[in-house]
């Protein structure tokens, strides 16, 4: 088997992100053939090399992928100080999960979670595009001009926010429901964009990732995602990338 970098072995066995399995190495919290390394790049052959972290030895370990409803309240890290409810939490799994991307503690909705790294790489970084929409709530009537310049774009301190599709579901001078598709996946994005307009939001749910949705899923509620629908995620990914290059 061709050596692959560590960083990449330890993610796909479930111990975190790539980027987190880096930080362990440089750390100090690798061993290979129970010799330290704490230096990137490393290459390993998983297949016959011994690989411990903090000197448990890991496993290549089964894909798993789930479909979360996230309550309000509850986080998606893998781990919190402060001891508040994590997505992770609500999906029992014998294997090591995390959540692709976040969703901040106020918004509730879809969410996956796996310990596929590739998967989890493609579906989070913007060069994949991945349609996410959501459903919101905002005090004040949201008129035309608003919608189009959500739909134009709102500048934030990253830059401009890229297109998006947006529609006015109902409007009132106290309260307003608008349905937002974006492909990007910036910090807020959404609370973001709405109060660069000066609209306050009360509620705000992820209804679709592509087209997975929430049926049958209550809040808090999860189930695995089927072959089809893994199948339809590395596919979407890989046209996605292949049309960018």
């Amino acid at each position: 088997m061709a050596k692959q970098r560590l960083q990449k072995v330890l993610a796909a066995a479930g111990v975190d992100s790539r980027r987190k399995c880096e930080d362990l190495i440089l750390d100090g919290s690798v061993r290979v053939n129970r010799k330290v390394v704490c230096e990137l790049p490393v290459f390993v052959d998983p297949e016959k090399d011994v690989i411990t972290v903090n000197g448990k030895k890991i496993h290549a370990s089964q894909k798993v992928y789930f479909l979360l409803n996230k309550p309000k309240g509850v986080i998606c890290t893998s781990s919190d100080p402060r001891g508040r409810k994590k997505a992770i939490d609500l999906v029992p799994c014998s294997e090591r999960i995390f959540c692709v991307g976040r969703l901040d503690a106020d918004t509730t909705g879809l969410i996956i979670l796996t310990n596929d790294s590739e998967l989890t790489n493609k579906l989070t970084h913007p060069k994949y595009e991945m349609p996410k929409t959501y459903l919101v709530s905002v005090k004040g009537k949201v008129d035309g001009g608003a919608a189009e310049k959500l739909k134009r774009g709102i500048r934030l301190a990253e830059g401009k926010t890229e297109r998006a599709s947006v529609k006015i579901l109902k409007r009132s001078h106290k309260e307003s429901s608008i349905e937002i598709t974006i492909r990007q996946g910036l910090n807020r994005q959404i609370r973001r964009m709405l109060a660069g307009l000066g609209y306050k939001v009360i509620r705000l749910k992820r209804t679709h990732i592509g087209k997975l949705n929430l049926r049958g899923l209550g809040a808090g509620r999860y189930r695995k995602l089927s072959s089809s629908e893994i199948a339809y995620l590395e596919r979407t990914t890989s046209k996605s990338s292949t049309a960018r290059k």
